[in-house]
């Protein structure tokens, strides 16, 4: 196997591509990680209080916090002293993944709520009701798949269609 592909056991491993999505993922793709960065968004910072809203394992949150922190994406802040207890706070970084968040609130609302949402943003400087969308930084228009194209188109792309294409041809 070619040291740039995923290891087929399990062992996931995305910073081994020269791609922006894939070292992303390397800091926020494990199942618990947006969900403890979701919490932080809606102001939790305590470790008890996550454990709490997600009820995922200790064990797991503590591992999640920690690479959030590793990464510069939260740091810890002392609350008490005796014992020594931390809160955990988005740093700029880790602010800048908001964006994301709301995308992914947005997906699910259209996707995979069958009602109305759970949660409605509220933007605060004109009290409305807003979706997180995107849009070009210098025309404003609304991006899509439709009106987008990748310059130039990463050479690994190129080689697994074409690895694709011959593996086709040859069955």
């Amino acid at each position: 196997m070619a040291s740039t592909e995923l290891s087929e056991t399990g062992t996931n491993r995305y910073d081994i591509f020269d791609c922006s999505v894939a070292r992303t993922l390397e800091h926020v793709g494990e199942r618990w990680t947006f969900m403890v960065l979701r919490d932080a968004f809606y102001g939790i910072r305590r470790f008890d209080d996550f454990q709490a809203s997600l009820g995922v394992a200790r064990n797991i949150l503590t591992k999640r916090l920690a690479k959030l922190v590793d990464a510069g994406i939260m740091r810890k802040e002392p609350y008490q002293e005796h014992p020594t207890r931390y809160e955990y706070v988005l740093t700029e970084k880790g602010r800048d993944l908001v964006p994301v968040l709301t995308s992914l609130l947005a997906w699910g609302d259209k996707w995979e709520t069958e009602n109305e949402p759970p949660v409605r943003l509220i933007h605060t400087t004109c009290k409305n009701v807003m979706h997180s969308q995107a849009v070009c930084s210098e025309c404003g228009d609304e991006i899509n798949a439709f009106n987008l194209h990748l310059d130039p188109v990463p050479q690994i792309v190129i080689e697994r269609v074409v690895k694709a294409k011959l593996a086709a041809h040859t069955t």
